[in-house]
């Protein structure tokens, strides 16, 4: 992809008075933020909940505020507990349409898969909100399946048992089903089949037993190969065709009633979902005139986010609503099963991404700055320099849009005539300092005659990114954002304040970690991806805040320890009709006591050995014994407070 000039129109134009339509249009936020946020006419981000008469905002400073009163502070995670509420209502809500709307002959029972956030205040809200439209969870291990038990009161809720299932997992599951709950077991591998039966013997219980199936349908995005024959879940129709006599001859048909699809994970284009769904119907059709009972059809996740707003094909985007993806399914397994004569099945769907990624989101400061601007105006060089730094600063001088190209490829030449010289002893450090600072000096204003150019050369138009500034944030990208660094993931990004000003400096993040991959280099924005981010110069004595939204799938529970950076704070906070809002939890982060346990240290003996490294400085005569009680406290204090950059 070619890169682009990292300003746009809007800052170009130096004498327009900023305002916050500008911002909204730069971050696009009205795009990606779902009605969920928007920026204030005091240039804050906020949040919208609507209770039915309107709605009701919220600015995320003020939620800020409130975390800083309470000891809480940067980097946190933000959970708004109404967007998840929202969330579940709208995916029940929009297929309760496309049912009554589309002449559908059943009903829609939602699965959240617990893996895309595991975290106990996500599945405890989604399980109490949810009870009202019988949402359900989809667990693909042990662990997952015991919270799933645990946390549904409603007998009409399902859950679905994805994954490798080994017997004390389909014993689980067999005991729930003796319960009242309807958990079904998905067949993933023929392996499988024979534990079940034999567990349901044992225990005298039918299962409910459904089979996941290989999709031909190759689907965009970057998950393209959850589906196809080289997916590593499902089977082949021949062993398909194997379990259905396998069941036969054990005499459980009876018990095979579910039909498992998974089209694929964050597809952006909805042909893919229509195309995928008529191909699922055959089989179930297929398996119905073999002689099962069937009744559920599951068609796994793949309900996309739009990351960009871009509302396109694109891996980061989607270019269908909620309400086609409902209307598109719907009618395509009425359009396929009339025909045969099918009953139409229960329609199970398993959004994990498109339920709890709106409803999180990363808080930050910013620590410092890296600026490529010219440190000091340019001195004119000593007499006897070297000539290559007299041409330099003469060239400065002449930088204008006719030799723009001329004075590009002059200010490169001779600064790294400067560099040789000083290899070579032949120019001093202060001389080589001078010459790159004009050199820079040179290549600013170039770049900020390019925007105005008809044409910019391949060679230039790196140039604004390869000029940017690097803003050091209080967060850890490995812990709280790993999938831009695994998957090149997107997530809108941008200052939740100071909206109403004109962000003037173009940018990349680097986070806390020693590590050259913790910075983000990538962002989205309506016209396309960047490789800067436009943000405000820092102000002396105030804080400047950055957000990155729709981070709710994934990132807590993929995030890792890199440079003993823990879990951030967490604050999930309820919105209510008036405007307040309340903390309804608040989770402190962890400390560094607390990583070094988990990578098997004991904080306890930790502080006995440096208690013994301190006694011995004592008595090597290096430090007295109140300097000893300081530096142990220090130690201790430092032992139990945030691994996070904190200010005193």
């Amino acid at each position: 992809m070619t890169a682009r000039s990292s300003a746009t129109p809007q800052q170009n134009r130096a004498d327009d008075a900023w305002n916050i339509d500008l911002s909204t249009q730069l971050y696009g936020i009205n795009a990606w933020g779902a009605d969920y946020f928007s920026i204030s006419a005091d240039g804050e981000v906020q949040v919208s909940v609507d209770f039915g008469d309107g709605p009701v905002t919220v600015p995320l400073m003020e939620i800020v505020q409130g975390m800083h009163d309470r000891g809480l502070h940067m980097p946190a995670i933000l959970r708004i507990r109404n967007l998840l509420d929202h969330r579940i209502e709208l995916l029940n809500k929009s297929f309760a349409r496309a049912i009554q709307d589309g002449g559908y002959r059943n009903t829609y029972r939602g699965v959240y898969p617990i893996k895309v956030n595991q975290q106990c205040h996500v599945v405890e809200e989604i399980a109490d909100y949810g009870r009202a439209y019988h949402h359900g969870f989809e667990a693909g291990s042990k662990a997952e399946l015991i919270i799933a038990m645990s946390q549904l009161r409603d007998s009409d809720s399902l859950i679905v048992c994805n994954g490798y299932k080994d017997a004390e997992f389909i014993e689980l599951g067999l005991y729930a089903v003796q319960m009242g709950v309807p958990c079904f077991f998905v067949v993933e591998t023929l392996s499988e089949l024979p534990i079940i039966i034999e567990r349901s013997r044992a225990l005298n219980i039918d299962p409910l037993i459904g089979v996941r199936i290989k999709t031909t349908v190759a689907v965009d995005g970057y998950w393209s190969q959850d589906s196809g024959d080289r997916s590593i879940f499902g089977l082949s129709t021949t062993s398909l065709m194997r379990l259905v006599d396998e069941l036969r001859q054990a005499g459980l048909l009876h018990c095979l009633r579910l039909l498992h699809c998974h089209l694929g994970s964050q597809i952006p284009n909805i042909r893919n979902v229509r195309s995928g769904v008529l191909e699922a119907c055959r089989f179930y059709a297929g398996l119905a005139q073999e002689g099962a009972p069937m009744g559920y059809l599951d068609l796994g996740g793949g309900l996309a986010v739009d990351y960009e707003g871009a509302r396109t094909n694109s891996t980061h985007s989607m270019n269908y609503r909620l309400d086609e993806y409902c209307a598109n399914i719907v009618e395509s397994i009425r359009e396929t099963l009339d025909p045969l004569d099918v009953a139409h099945p229960v329609i199970i769907s398993e959004s994990g991404r498109a339920t709890v990624a709106y409803s999180s989101m990363l808080l930050f400061n910013i620590l410092n700055v890296s600026s490529s601007s010219p440190a000091m105006p340019a001195e004119p060089p000593p007499k006897d320099c070297a000539d290559a730094l007299q041409n330099l600063f003469e060239l400065q001088q002449q930088v204008a849009a006719q030799n723009f190209q001329e004075c590009y490829n002059d200010a490169l030449f001779y600064r790294d005539e400067m560099r040789e010289l000083f290899h070579h002893g032949q120019a001093t450090l202060r001389e080589r300092a001078l010459a790159e600072n004009i050199c820079v000096s040179i290549l600013h204003r170039i770049a900020a005659m390019l925007p105005d150019l008809p044409r910019v050369p391949p060679e230039l138009q790196n140039l604004p990114e390869q000029l940017s500034d690097i803003y050091y944030g209080n967060f850890s990208l490995f812990q709280s954002l790993p999938d831009i660094w695994a998957i090149d993931q997107l997530f809108p990004i941008m200052p939740i304040h100071r909206l109403g000003e004109k962000p003037e400096r173009s940018a990349i993040l680097a986070d806390l970690t020693c590590d050259c991959d913790g910075k983000i280099d990538r962002f989205s924005t309506p016209e396309g991806e960047r490789n800067t981010l436009q943000l405000h110069a820092l102000k002396a004595g105030e804080e400047y805040y950055l957000g990155v939204f729709l981070i709710g799938a994934y990132q807590e529970t993929l995030g890792d320890l890199h440079n003993l950076f823990g879990d951030t704070n967490v604050v999930n906070v309820a919105i209510e009709p008036d405007g307040s809002f309340e903390f309804a939890r608040e989770f402190h982060g962890d400390s560094i006591a607390d990583v070094l346990s988990y990578v098997e240290y004991e904080p306890k003996r930790l502080q006995e050995n440096f208690r013994l490294v301190a006694e011995k400085a004592v008595r090597d005569g290096k430090i007295d014994v109140a300097q000893r009680s300081r530096i142990v406290q220090a130690f201790r204090e430092s032992l139990h407070g945030y691994t996070y950059f904190e200010k005193h």
